[in-house]
């Protein structure tokens, strides 16, 4: 595998940021390691990162540049700060950049397939909020999202945890001051959009631990979206809001992507 550590300029952000890549590489003589490659143009998952790290986290936290050596598959982890991939009320257009500007910037640095059938996209906490919400508004782009731990009703919790009733600063800060329910910043009422919708629909995944603090949030999307003919695959199962969670569960998810189907 080559591991590439990106910085680039964003015209979107109007600043300078970063990503980290994985590109698959065909080796045969590196001891401990079987690489391979598909094909000259890489499937790509879009790997999102929580609310209180960043574009390295993965790899300092898990295993993933092994886990996917012998997959075949690029991995990009853009950086996006604390903003829930969102066009922030005050502050980035992280929404557009995720959804738009990076996809196509990743694109035309690394060989990357451009076809939907080869682009999924995950991530925890908020970075599984974000997976969904690219999921669920972009599924020309993303035949497949996978959510670990996710933050999934945001529009009924506010950011915050001990008065789900109030805004806090921050999620007026990301959001505004206004309620995003039935919003497309909310993943339920998307859900239902998705459902209603004549075009693609993308495979869904969902995971979280029983003891995680966004459990209640996990249930609430799932319930909505049993209501829908959208494809879920859910999990749970003993655990809490930590690494050692997620490094065993990403490994589910990438058995779980769609790869050559």
């Amino acid at each position: 595998m080559a591991l590439i550590e990106c910085r680039f300029y964003s015209d979107v952000l109007g600043l300078s940021t970063s990503m980290t890549v994985i590109l698959p590489q065909q080796t045969t003589t590196q001891i401990g390691m079987t690489n391979v490659t598909k094909g000259k143009l890489h499937p790509t998952l879009y790997l999102l990162h929580g609310m209180s790290d960043d574009d390295s986290i993965w790899l300092r936290r898990t295993s993933i540049e092994r886990y996917v050596a012998q997959m075949g598959i690029a991995v990009v982890m853009p950086q996006v700060h604390r903003s829930f991939y969102t066009d922030m009320a005050e502050g980035g257009r992280y929404w557009t950049f995720i959804s738009e500007e990076l996809p196509a910037l990743a694109r035309s640095f690394f060989p990357l397939s451009p076809e939907r059938e080869d682009t999924f996209v995950a991530g925890l906490s908020m970075g599984g909020y974000g997976a969904m919400k690219l999921g669920l508004r972009k599924p020309e782009t993303f035949a497949a999202a996978a959510s670990l731990s996710g933050a999934l009703d945001m529009a009924h919790h506010f950011l915050n945890w001990e008065d789900p009733t109030k805004m806090t600063p921050e999620y007026e800060q990301i959001f505004g001051k206004k309620s995003i329910e039935n919003t497309p910043d909310d993943l339920l009422w998307l859900l239902k959009e998705a459902d209603r919708s004549k075009g693609p629909k993308p495979l869904l995944y969902q995971c979280c631990g029983t003891e995680d603090f966004l459990y209640t949030d996990n249930q609430s999307f799932r319930k909505t979206c049993a209501k829908t003919s959208l494809s879920l695959t859910y999990e749970e199962g003993p655990g809490e809001h930590e690494w050692g969670y997620w490094d065993t569960k990403i490994r589910d998810v990438l058995a779980w992507l769609p790869l050559g189907k």
